[in-house]
């Protein structure tokens, strides 16, 4: 491990981004990864939204103080510095090295693995932050994301889904434009081919990384050690910490859960056909095929299969049917009203 952890260069040549979207196989990389005796991979760190809508480069909108003038302030702030733009991402990056740097020095690890979906909406400042970091980019069918987010977080109601945050509509340009704009070190693996050949997938995302490859990162389950450094992603479904290894039992998975709910399908179909042409072959499927592939689906009267009756869906069913009609209905004014107590009593 280098002698000085706190150097920014170093950390740059330590970090390795791990880009996807929430249900894209980012948790199964991240333990596969983890496994490796070089690598740390903790719980999701989320270092970077935060960062990135301070105000300088992007801001919130809403916040418990006033992001307009704040905005202002800190533009006229780093206009004052001498090197603008530059300074100010200097500092940013000190304070986010030293983070790094303090988190992965106990693990005796030589790289640091930050898995945190939510990076591949604010690209732009993370390459700006650490434009020499390693980016892995993981891709999965559209469809199968979409569909395996509806389940997850949904319990299968694809409305609520939608209407809650459309990811495909948000992450899949934003990772598109990624890779065709790549950063100087960036490696592209498709989920279908990585469960399907993970040796070989696995083999290769090693050589962009520098180390050698361990066959025991495959059964990454039986490597004690790889599972107590890559922790399973924020929300994630207990699913995924109960494999062992890489399997395909859910590459189709989402053509069934189509067929069987046609509303589902319906929908699929619609936002297939706002996602552009570019995007979809950047991500690597071709907009024409994933297209065909959803009118070729026949719809069947069956009803979709639930999904295990664990203490994970039950808390997802639960907040799928508390949150119906929330806003508008007599829990919602409830909570609003205990909301606004509690803010009363805390201020």
């Amino acid at each position: 491990m280098p002698a000085n952890l706190l150097d920014s260069h170093s950390m740059q040549n330590q970090l390795v981004f791990l880009i996807g979207p929430p249900r894209g196989g980012t948790t199964l990389t991240t333990r596969m990864l983890g496994a490796h005796p070089a690598i740390y991979a903790p719980v999701e760190p989320h270092l970077m939204p935060p960062l990135a809508h301070l105000g300088f480069h992007e801001k919130v909108e809403k916040a418990p103080y006033d992001p307009i003038i704040t905005q202002l302030g800190l533009r006229e702030l780093v206009g004052l510095l001498p090197g603008g733009e530059a300074d100010y991402l200097d500092a940013l990056r000190a304070a986010t090295d030293h983070l790094y740097a303090k988190a992965l020095e106990p693990s005796g690890r030589q790289l640091f693995l930050d898995k945190t979906p939510a990076y591949a909406l604010v690209l732009d400042f993370l390459t700006k932050l650490y434009p020499e970091a390693k980016y892995l980019v993981l891709t999965r069918h559209p469809i199968a994301v979409w569909s395996s987010v509806v389940d997850s977080f949904f319990d299968g109601d694809h409305e609520a889904a939608h209407r809650h945050n459309p990811i495909l509509e948000r992450y899949l340009p934003a990772i598109a434009r990624f890779l065709r704009e790549p950063p100087a070190h960036l490696h592209h693996l498709r989920y279908e081919e990585l469960v399907q050949a993970p040796e070989e997938q696995i083999e290769k995302v090693c050589g962009f990384l520098g180390i050698p490859f361990e066959p025991a990162m495959i059964d990454y389950g039986q490597q004690q050690d790889g599972a107590r450094s890559s922790a399973r992603g924020l929300g994630d479904p207990t699913s995924v910490s109960q494999q062992t290894r890489p399997t395909t039992g859910s590459v189709g998975k989402w053509a069934g859960a189509l067929a069987a709910d046609p509303a589902r399908l319906s929908q699929c179909r619609e936002i297939a056909a706002r996602l552009t042409d570019p995007d979809l072959a950047a991500w690597g499927y071709p907009g024409p095929e994933l297209r065909r592939s959803l009118e070729e689906i026949e719809p069947r009267n069956a009803r979709p299969p639930r999904s295990k009756l664990t203490r994970y869906a039950l808390e997802r069913r639960l907040l799928v049917r508390l949150r119906q009609n929330i806003h508008h209905n007599a829990l919602g004014r409830l909570v609003r009203q205990i909301q606004s107590a509690c803010d009363v009593l805390l201020r």
